[in-house]
């Protein structure tokens, strides 16, 4: 994976390509009468200026209302700042920061770092010329855990950006175990486990399935383990039910198992005092003569046999798995997984956070906090239980989808809360927004990262 280590944030940047200047909307002594119709100080406005008595140029910042500035505002507004530096290939910038009414300067300093942080990122691995970042940036006060976070960010943005010819399941393997201290199981270990329904969804696959699990004890005298389970399926085809659309983004189908290895990776640098377990099932779901059917039975391994009503709803199956295998050997206190996992949730929140699920409202509660945060929001779903008995299966002891194409994305919670049992458990439906298609605020094209930020900041407060 490309490094991100080098730090961004210096206290003084000598002959700046640019001095950026806070402007709050309605503040028209900061902007040259000139101008003043081009700019109206609105959050995410950037106007650049040169003035004739001086070398460096400056970048007005529009913060809008004084009122309503809040760290989210901040973001957008110093994402912004970034991305109209880079278009114009300028490489440092000199940062003036507002003081904001109900917030102190060191969240001030942490909200437009995170911004600028956000939008400095391009993965340009594949091409001869990628597009040049910025450099340097003068702002006094950023703290270094603020870089660790981002550098885990945009690990897993690489993870997910990755060719999926590149990004197979075992080299996900490889880059998993270079981050710490746990285990992989290969296919012939998942087969001694009976990992019927990770087996399965692999079987049109060249590229074995494999099974990450990773651990940090940063609270050793504690007995909570927190387990985070993260989908990796490096490449979805749909299987045997082919998908008609939208295959070209379907590398980002490991958007779950990049946010618990990001999240992972960002715990034990930053050493947060936790225990923290990291499971992530494997597999590319492709076509082949050896690929599983739709009308199937296959045994689970938690010993529940499961009929395949669409080989598409192969992300729940290998989470299936996961999660009996944590429960088993990994013995935690909560599980939490990521996934990006039904079309569903895209169509009922669009293309903004991500969907919650769980069975502990403490656990519900905290995570949706947590979103508010990182703004990386978790809306809470409902566990509808009369929705069961859409999964119900005539030949199996339960079905991977619902009989009809209403409520998919509860229906697929509801097959992996069959898996939990008495565990208190939160699942998060990444799908919306893990990957995206377009530039958004401060998010660049393709991988966001998202659900990273979020879990760490979780894991701060546990």
């Amino acid at each position: 994976m490309p490094s991100h280590s080098k730090s961004l944030f210096v206290s003084k940047v000598k002959n700046p390509d640019a001095e950026a200047i806070p402007v709050f909307k309605g503040d028209s002594a900061k902007v040259p009468e000139s101008a003043q119709a081009d700019f109206k100080g609105d959050v995410g406005e950037v106007l650049f200026l040169y003035p004739e008595k001086t070398k460096t140029r400056l970048a007005l910042v529009g913060l809008g209302d004084p009122e309503k500035v809040t760290k989210e505002t901040l973001r957008r507004s110093y994402g912004a700042l970034a991305k109209a530096a880079i278009k114009k290939k300028l490489k440092s910038l000199t940062i003036d920061p507002p003081k904001i009414d109900g917030l102190s300067q060191s969240q001030v300093i942490e909200g437009a770092a995170e911004g600028i942080l956000f939008s400095n990122y391009h993965f340009g691995k594949y091409q001869q010329e990628p597009k040049g970042l910025l450099q340097e940036i003068g702002l006094k006060g950023v703290k270094p855990e603020t870089e660790t976070l981002f550098q885990a960010v945009n690990f897993a943005r690489d993870l997910v950006n990755g060719d999926a010819d590149e990004i197979t399941p075992d080299v996900l393997a490889k880059e998993a175990k270079k981050l710490g201290s746990g285990k992989v199981l290969n296919k012939a270990a998942l087969k001694k486990e009976k990992m019927g329904l990770m087996l399965a969804v692999s079987k049109g696959s060249v590229h074995e399935p494999y099974l990450i699990a990773l651990e940090y004890r940063g609270n050793p005298k504690s007995k909570e383990k927190i387990c985070l389970i993260g989908k990796g399926v490096t490449y979805d085809t749909g299987g045997l039910n082919l998908k008609s659309v939208s295959m070209e983004t379907m590398k980002a189908d490991m958007g779950g198992a990049a946010a618990v290895l990001g999240a992972f990776k960002a715990a034990k640098e930053l050493k947060l005092k936790v225990n923290l377990s990291v499971v992530v099932p494997t597999v590319e779901n492709a076509i082949g003569s050896g690929s599983y059917k739709p009308g199937s039975v296959y045994p689970s391994h938690s010993g529940k046999s499961v009929e395949i009503g669409n080989t598409d709803a192969e992300g729940r199956l290998i989470l299936a798995d996961a999660i009996s295998w944590a429960k088993k050997h990994v013995k935690p206190t909560q599980i939490i997984d990521c996934a990006t996992l039904t079309g569903a949730m895209r169509v009922a929140i669009g293309d903004e956070g991500m969907g919650l699920f769980s069975n502990n409202d403490a656990l519900a509660d905290s995570l949706v906090n947590a979103g508010m945060e990182t703004f990386e929001r978790a809306f809470r779903f409902p566990l509808i239980e009369e929705y069961k008995e859409e999964l119900k299966s005539d030949v199996a002891d339960i079905c991977n989808i619902g009989k009809g194409r209403l409520a998919g994305a509860i229906t697929a919670a509801l097959f992996l809360e069959a898996f939990i049992g008495d565990t208190p458990w939160a699942h998060l439906d990444m799908a919306p927004s893990a990957f995206i298609t377009s530039e958004k605020r401060y998010y660049p094209k393709f991988a966001t990262g998202i659900g990273v930020r979020l879990l760490v900041e979780y894991l701060r407060h546990v």
